[in-house]
């Protein structure tokens, strides 16, 4: 504002800086054998004052010049007259230098001026405990509307995946729920094999609050892994009781019975392995192997609990469903809003003798 009134441009003061501070090359001296470039600055023990920014005039064109220079200080003058008649206005009288702690440099995120806070998780300290804590303390700061905060890295991509992972849950138990429904041709019993994934989920929440693991990205990917692995279980049961039942003419209770024994060795089988290739990622130490470690202990913990419930509660509910299937599927009475009369005997004629 006071540059403006004095008719000084903000370029002026860049090039008057530059000339002093920017080692500014003006010629070129040329010699027999070399060249030597000249160069304006001031000198270093000027560099180094910031008082010398008094001593740096530029010319102001809003100013007259006169032979006299007043002074708003006892210091220094304002304005002194030049051969030409300009004036010139030392940096001094349109602006003001102050000692402060400023930031090397001045980031920016979407043309604006940004400023990186950067935490770290103390141990046993899970990082959705770290995220809402910060959010608690932003909003007590009580921040003007003009200033606004968000997560990056880790914490980012923790908040990108709890706000999609319910709908790739239900996406992948609509998609299981289709293709059974599909392959059975049956509306009921896709919802028998559905059931065994709970307890995978609560078996690997277990786990990781066992082994003090945060519910991570990875962990997710761990639950979703297993709503694939678990439903083995049941399909094996189901699979083999539904052919039972309408090859063998069995009832649903003998033919869930039979698969139950029949296929415990395989279930068990292919629990096992899927159990031993997953220790290798739950107890590694190596590099990286804090990105691993979740993921097989959330394995281990969903197979060994659903493996401990779907054994039980799968053959339950396959004939809670059967029940429910027969309800549904018996025809209603016929029901009339009368009765009709009966219709009368047919009379008999004696003839007479």
């Amino acid at each position: 504002e006071v540059a403006g009134r004095l008719g000084i441009s903000m370029q002026t003061v860049i090039d008057t800086l530059s000339d002093a501070f920017g080692q500014r090359q003006i010629s070129t001296i040329y010699g027999q054998a070399n060249q030597y470039r000249v160069v304006l600055e001031a000198k270093p023990e000027y560099q180094n004052d910031p008082t010398s920014l008094s001593k740096l005039y530029v010319p102001a064109s809003g100013v007259q010049a006169v032979a006299q220079p007043t002074s708003l200080t006892s210091a220094s003058p304002t304005v002194i007259p030049t051969v030409s008649g300009a004036a010139m206005v030392p940096l001094s009288a349109i602006g003001r230098y102050q000692h402060t702690t400023a930031p090397l440099v001045v980031a920016h995120q979407e043309q604006f001026p940004a400023v990186t806070i950067s935490f770290n998780l103390a141990p046993g300290a899970a990082l959705s405990d770290a995220v809402s804590t910060v959010s608690q303390a932003e909003h007590e700061i009580g921040m003007p509307t003009s200033v606004t905060g968000s997560y990056s890295g880790d914490a980012a991509e923790f908040g990108k995946s709890l706000a999609g992972e319910p709908w790739l849950i239900l996406a992948a138990a609509v998609t299981i729920y289709i293709v059974l429904g599909v392959l059975y041709e049956s509306f009921i019993h896709p919802l028998t094999i559905l059931s065994t994934l709970p307890s995978a989920g609560v078996g690997a929440l277990l786990a990781l609050m066992l082994y003090k693991q945060d519910l991570s990205v990875v962990a997710l990917i761990g639950i979703v892994l297993l709503m694939g692995i678990v439903k083995k279980n049941a399909i094996m049961m189901i699979d083999f009781a539904l052919e039972a039942e309408r090859k063998q003419g069995l009832s649903p209770r003998d033919s869930i019975v039979q698969a139950s024994l029949l296929r415990f060795r395989p279930i068990m089988m292919t629990t096992l392995a899927a159990l031993f290739g997953a220790i290798p990622l739950a107890f590694e130490s190596g590099t990286g192997s804090e990105l691993r470690n979740p993921l097989g202990i959330t394995i281990i913990g969903g197979l060994l609990l659903s493996q401990l419930l779907t054994l039980y509660t799968t053959p339950v509910v396959y004939l809670a469903m059967e029940r429910v299937k027969r309800r549904l599927s018996r025809p209603a009475p016929l029901q009339t809003e009368f009765d009709l009369p009966d219709a009368p005997e047919p009379s008999q004629h004696v003839p007479a003798e």
